[in-house]
């Protein structure tokens, strides 16, 4: 028996989604992100940047004229879209929108070579190159998230075209990498398909699927280094994005700088960290790999308590997307690509199965409230690449350090790998809520609707009501054919001081043991019975660990799983004057103008008076301030207003 085998997800078709806060999103990108995205990919939006996604393919299928266009991993797009709108008709069939993608099915199938290589780059651009330039060409990425893609539209339709096309493509793929006698012996320089590969086991049942991405998790960063080879065996030392000469391959940045057995800390590109981290997981699980897992471990640790911001972000500098050094979090200059994020989610939520510690799942909400959220306007139209913590909107204009901190979300990128990324986390969002074991339902998030389960030998279902994240009251109503015994764990959030749990109007907090962050009642169960959790959403102000320079002398504010910060829009200009007392008294009012039930947080502050500084850039110290009122919104909403500057870090006085 493999023992780190601990929890099943409850899956995304026996979850129904029901909730005043979340059941608008899940419209929101059933009835609009994934119209847009399509106009988008096929180049529809006034304005926009073209994707020339859906182009390439139909010029690959051989059904327009042309040539290839955009970036080397374009195809992703497509797959991501793809796998979206898997993960809605799931849980809401749509015949119109089944269509759609089945007819750019079509497209990809007959794109398809006959050897079963798929990456329409490498057949319309370079035929001849293929796997010739892992490091930087994305094939293996591509192929990845197409997978996901063919697993996601396979559950949800029962239709295999895609899966069959991925699966030869697969089986292909793993004639062409091994340590066997003429394969080739290496790995994607954007690690993604290897988680793809698990879960295209999981979809067909083929052993050889789950064997060849541990072969990638296994063999990268052994000596001799691939990357080091390829550069100047194969490459002869040319960049695929220069076409001229290139420095020796940074390894670190493609993790590859030695086995991911022995790595220890966050480094390189975010994304592809928390894809490898996802796909190692993945594997350890399978197998029963512990070594593994304690890798895992270690670099989970290292990203939540030294390299991730308050928001969930992660991936602190521009230069290369990437990792900086522990505590080097500027707020500013700040990368935290949208696409990190959620692949800290996906880590997040492969761990929290084979360890059952509400940390995983606090960093999961935490991450999904803050980032994911911000990263997509309300309207569904508008994206965030990058989400920073401090944004001054003449330095995103002016100042070149700056520039890839945009003030206002935009409509499209041709790097778009971070729309449609959105897009099939929030479509997919059910099956992060509840896990089971043989005896235990958790429950992760706070998330209302049904959960249909089997569980001690039986079926159950669970509902859950609430106004999560504006009020903490939290109702969990069981039905089950005949009473039941199992145990229901309930997350107690960390930022939550005070709680307590009723069963049936009785307060029986002393029945149950909380244990890693998971209040677990034991007892028999039947229809009718109903769980009360309640818990105090206090307003707190949090300090940053002293070796966060960007922060010293700074508080965040929050409640509950929200951070919050101050926008130009009820707070003026020049929100670095401001400042906030030590002690301060918080109000809440709810804001209908934000979203209907948002809270904002209202407090007294102090201004530096900037008034009466004439033309002097520096002088003797003084201490001219005023006092003002401070009104803060929830992060997320930042920036769906007016274009303004924006703090989340603020002065304490």
């Amino acid at each position: 028996m493999n023992k780190l085998k601990a929890l099943q997800p409850v899956p995304l078709k026996n979850v129904r989604v029901s909730d005043a806060f979340w059941s608008d999103y899940i419209e929101l990108i059933r009835n609009t992100v994934i119209p847009y995205q399509w106009e988008a990919l096929n180049d529809r939006i006034p304005d926009a940047e073209p994707s020339h996604a859906v182009k390439n393919f139909r010029i690959a299928a051989g059904l327009e004229e042309g040539e290839f266009k955009g970036f080397v991993f374009q195809d992703s797009d497509i797959a991501k879209w793809l796998e979206a709108v898997g993960y809605t008709l799931e849980v809401h069939p749509d015949p119109q929108l089944e269509a759609l993608a089945d007819g750019i099915i079509e497209v990809i199938e007959k794109a398809q070579q006959p050897d079963g290589y798929l990456d329409t780059y490498f057949i319309l651009k370079e035929p001849g190159k293929r796997w010739t330039n892992l490091g930087e060409c994305h094939e293996l990425y591509c192929a990845g998230h197409m997978m996901e893609a063919a697993v996601a539209y396979y559950k949800a339709t029962g239709k295999k075209k895609l899966l069959d096309v991925m699966c030869r493509f697969a089986d292909y793929i793993d004639s062409v990498f091994g340590t066997e006698p003429g394969k080739i012996q290496g790995y994607d320089g954007h690690q993604e398909v290897e988680l793809a590969l698990v879960k295209l086991y999981h979809a067909t049942g083929n052993e050889r699927y789950l064997k060849l991405g541990r072969y990638f998790i296994q063999e990268r960063g052994r000596e001799p280094n691939f990357f080091i080879t390829e550069w100047k065996e194969t490459r002869k030392e040319l960049s695929h994005w220069t076409k001229a000469k290139c420095p020796e391959p940074d390894l670190k940045y493609f993790l590859a700088h030695k086995p991911v057995y022995e790595q220890e800390v966050a480094i390189g590109h975010a994304v592809r960290a928390v894809y490898m981290y996802s796909g190692m997981a993945d594997i350890a699980r399978e197998t029963g790999d512990e070594e593994l897992f304690k890798a895992c471990k270690r670099l989970w640790n290292n990203i939540v308590t030294r390299q991730m911001y308050i928001t969930g972000g992660i991936g602190s500098t521009h230069h290369g997307e990437a990792f900086s050094f522990d505590y080097d979090l500027p707020n500013d200059t700040v990368y935290a690509e949208s696409c990190a994020s959620i692949g800290l989610i996906f880590f997040a939520h492969r761990m929290l199965q084979m360890d059952p510690d509400g940390t995983y799942a606090d960093i999961m909400e935490r991450t999904l409230y803050n980032t994911v959220l911000g990263s997509m306007s309300r309207d569904g139209k508008h994206f965030f690449y990058v989400n920073p913590l401090d944004v001054w909107p003449e330095a995103s204009e002016k100042n070149p350090g700056r520039q890839h901190v945009k003030p206002v979300r935009q409509k499209w990128f041709g790097c778009a790998c971070c729309p449609p990324n959105i897009a099939r986390l929030l479509a997919s969002l059910g099956q992060y809520v509840y896990s089971s074991d043989e005896d235990t339902v958790y429950t992760h998030l706070y998330i209302g609707g049904t959960a249909d389960m089997e569980i001690s030998g039986g079926k159950l279902r669970l509902i859950q009501e609430n106004n999560y994240p504006w009020e903490g009251n939290v109702k969990i109503k069981i039905e089950t054919p005949v009473e039941k015994s199992f145990k229901l764990a309930l997350r107690i959030p960390g930022w939550c001081r005070k709680w307590t749990v009723f069963i049936n109007g009785t307060e029986t907090a002393q029945e149950g043991r909380l244990v890693n962050g998971y209040l677990t009642l034991d007892r028999c169960w039947k229809t009718g019975d109903e769980v009360e959790l309640c818990m105090e959403l206090s307003i707190e102000l949090l300090q940053a660990n002293p070796k966060v320079r960007a922060d010293a002398g700074r508080v965040a504010i929050q409640r509950g799983p929200l951070v919050y910060c101050l926008e130009e829009e009820d707070n003026g200009s020049n929100l670095s004057a401001l400042s906030i007392a030590s002690n301060p008294d918080f109000k809440c009012a709810y804001d209908k103008d934000l979203m209907d039930g948002a809270v904002t947080i209202h407090t007294t502050g102090i201004r530096t008076v900037d008034d009466c500084w004439g033309d002097e850039l520096y002088r003797p110290a003084l201490k001219q301030e005023e006092s003002v009122e401070l009104k803060a919104v929830p992060y997320f909403m930042w920036g769906n207003r007016t274009q303004g500057e924006m703090l989340v870090w603020i002065r304490q006085h």
